[in-house]
């Protein structure tokens, strides 16, 4: 299977920090698990890089990391449109952002 990146590690971040500024915490979790998939990769790369390793096992990780990183990116791609995210900003809708700020009005107003 081809590794093929569809959202660059900036776009990651951007989905993260997006996503925590208004507490919508689901595409922030699967950008990060992307991020490490791609940290798990690389590592194995590494790993297969030396000569007194055990090449099949580094092998079978990477390629398995290469499949679940692309399953993963494949459901950012779907939730970022089911949610209506701006696909050139990757910022969240105006809808979402409307929903929690009207949630922490509200736990504002409980407290008060």
């Amino acid at each position: 299977m081809a590794y093929i990146e569809r959202f660059s590690d900036s776009d990651l971040e951007r989905i993260v920090e997006e996503a925590t500024i208004y507490m919508c915490a689901c595409p922030a979790q699967v950008a990060v698990a992307v991020r490490q998939l791609r940290n798990l990769r690389r590592y194995q790369l590494a790993c297969l890089s030396e000569t007194d390793t055990q090449s099949d096992v580094h092998q079978a990780i990477a390629e398995s990391a290469v499949r679940a990183h692309a399953e993963l990116e494949a459901c950012l791609d779907r939730v970022l449109d089911m949610e209506g995210w701006d696909r050139v900003t990757l910022r969240m809708p105006e809808g979402l952002r409307q929903r929690r700020n009207a949630l922490v009005e509200g736990a504002t107003d409980e407290s008060a």
